[in-house]
């Protein structure tokens, strides 16, 4: 029986690349409104389940449920439908490197939708606004520091007004600050605006102080080993891999910055 509460769910969901198994019958719950996170160490499929929830990437095995649909059962017509829903942050923002920071924001816009262009301007201009980038408008990417590629990727990924917003890694490569800046816009999206979040992240300043639902993701078994809020994961799950991801010592990460001092922010943000 299908539960349509939930936005997304997942059941007995394998992918793989060729014959190397990446994550196998992963079973997710995603509630409307809720921030799930995808969690776990690097190289435990985090990325990859992201992608076999949007669309990108076809299981070998099991279902995606969107709304209660089957979505690779449906017509590729329909997939198209429901992949206008969506919204995505690739973690490094994949602007388009020729067009201006309002010209990304508009690219979906001018392919999905039959706006003239001066509604299409006011669109854009409303969704920098949301991200407080208006004033880069006219900034090329290469001109951002890297908070505000990010903010100008979410900007984009905001333009057809979707009911799920998918980000991969949203806090990488930026500094403390930027990065609490943009959980509180993640927070202030989700509450303005009733949008279901997916994230993908290893950071637990942001993990903590955002999701309240998430999945566990081991590398070595390829199965998803635990579910809950980050919280609840650190506080009552016992499972020893969690438990050394949920209170690892950041020693290594804290040193980098000091090595690379001398070379300052590549991202100046």
């Amino acid at each position: 029986m299908i539960d349509v509460s939930f936005k997304i769910e997942t059941r007995g969901l394998t992918l793989a690349f060729g014959d190397r198994v990446i994550q196998r019958d992963v079973a997710l719950r995603i509630r409307p409104g809720s921030i799930f996170a995808l969690m776990g160490g690097s190289g435990c499929g985090k990325s990859t389940v992201m992608k076999g929830l949007f669309g990108l990437l076809r299981p070998i095995a099991g279902t995606v449920l969107i709304d209660g649909e089957s979505y690779w059962d449906a017509s590729d017509d329909r997939r198209i439908e429901i992949n206008r829903r969506y919204g995505v942050l690739f973690q490094s923002a994949a602007l388009w490197s020729s067009l201006t920071v309002a010209e990304n924001v508009a690219l979906p816009l001018k392919l999905f939708t039959r706006q003239k262009p001066a509604a299409i301007a006011d669109l854009v201009r409303l969704k920098l606004a949301l991200v407080g980038m208006e004033a880069a408008a006219d900034l090329m990417p290469s001109e951002l520091s890297g908070g505000m590629r990010k903010r100008a990727g979410l900007a984009r990924a905001l333009a057809l007004d979707p009911e799920v917003l998918f980000f991969d890694e949203p806090s990488a490569g930026l500094d403390p600050i930027t990065s609490r800046r943009l959980d509180d816009l993640i927070l202030e999206l989700r509450g303005g605006l009733g949008t279901t979040i997916v994230l993908v992240s290893h950071e637990l300043p942001s993990l903590f102080a955002i999701a309240d639902d998430g999945a566990f993701l081991d590398a070595e078994t390829q199965t998803v080993i635990a579910s809950g809020s980050p919280t609840e994961l650190r506080d009552h799950c016992a499972h020893p891999t969690v438990q050394a991801f949920m209170h690892r010592e950041r020693t290594s990460e804290s040193r980098t910055p000091i090595m690379q001092s001398n070379g300052g922010d590549a991202d100046g943000s």
